[in-house]
């Protein structure tokens, strides 16, 4: 993942949040929860690291 822009979290209530799954269906359903409860910016697909297991997602959360 790359490193987290300070911008994404320059005030309360702003939130970087990286997931970490075995699929990339669980990654998705994960933030959907998410975004039903709080105003959030979805990714549409996943990412693969090379040699590491699972799928890895990062989405913003606005808790404001």
């Amino acid at each position: 993942m790359d490193p987290i822009n300070e911008v994404h979290v320059a005030e309360a209530g702003l939130v970087v949040v990286d997931i970490a799954s075995a699929d990339e269906a669980t990654a998705l359903a994960f933030q959907q929860l998410l975004a039903e409860r709080w105003a959030t910016s979805t990714a549409q697909r996943t990412t693969r690291d090379a040699g590491q297991p699972g799928v890895r997602l990062r989405c913003y959360l606005d808790l404001r």
